[in-house]
């Protein structure tokens, strides 16, 4: 690692865009040189349990599995270098004539507004280092087969336009979330809150380990949204400006392991 630069890893997923009341994206953030950290912590917690499987929400509700994703929650809440990012947006409030009548065009945007605002947040964190982002993705839900390119160019545009200097994400991965642990784990949390928003959660034991994850924010439930502030666990819930009404209350969090002075060392 170059002295004096920030590496960061962001791994994202995705879920609802098969038609769901509510799509969203998530992203798992933490230093790059933490992945060796992480890989160990995540598999002392398998083999603790003997789980085997691939990290999923939707084995959450497991009865095998509860105390392994209990723990995972904990886990991810206890180490102040790892933290979660998403944004969530109501799909019926979606005005397409902003995307050529094209909600595949608009998810993409929202995706690329996801990561972009937030690597904004992170530059204006540390204004006097040097920074540089490498992005790994489940394979993005678009027909466009390149979706993932196209991110890339348009993110790294959008931040030069806005932040100046050199392209600040050098690499964006596809890669199948079976082979990567922080997609799995991406896709846990995003679950837990996408439950929470669609309302349709068919298990005592998956609204349980959502509330769960609640309770580590200080909350009953994850629906709602954070202060944009928010470092550790933040849930941006897209909101149309031209609306009086929001639907979703935005909540303080009172995280059960408050973040040092600096988060994400």
């Amino acid at each position: 690692m170059a002295k004096g630069k920030l590496i960061w890893h962001i791994a994202c997923d995705e879920s609802g865009i098969d038609g769901q009341v509510y799509y969203g994206f998530g992203s798992l953030w933490m230093k790059y040189q933490r992945r060796g950290d992480f890989v160990r912590i995540i598999r002392n917690l398998r083999e603790k349990y003997r789980y085997t499987n691939e990290i999923k929400w939707q084995r959450a509700h497991q009865k095998n599995n509860i105390d392994f994703y209990k723990e995972l929650a904990d886990v991810f809440f206890k180490h102040a270098w790892l933290a979660f990012h998403c944004i969530v947006i109501r799909k019926g409030l979606v005005d397409k004539s902003f995307h050529d009548g094209d909600y595949d065009l608009a998810m993409r945007k929202h995706f690329t507004t996801l990561i972009s605002s937030k690597i904004k947040a992170v530059k204006k964190a540390h204004p006097n280092q040097l920074s540089e982002f490498r992005v790994e993705v489940d394979p993005l839900p678009s027909r466009y087969n390149k979706a993932d390119e196209a991110f890339h160019t348009i993110a790294n545009n959008i931040l030069k336009q806005e932040l100046g200097g050199d392209a600040l994400i050098q690499t964006v991965v596809t890669k199948d979330s079976k082979d990567s642990q922080q997609i799995q784990l991406a896709d846990f949390l995003l679950g837990a809150v996408m439950s929470a928003f669609q309302g349709k959660v068919t298990s005592d034991r998956k609204r349980d380990m959502a509330n769960h994850i609640a309770s580590y924010l200080g909350w009953d439930s994850l629906k709602h949204d954070t202060w944009d502030y928010e470092r550790k666990f933040n849930i941006w819930y897209f909101h149309d400006i031209r609306r009086d009404q929001r639907e979703i209350h935005t909540k303080n969090v009172e995280l059960r392991y408050p973040l040092p002075a600096k988060s994400l060392k």
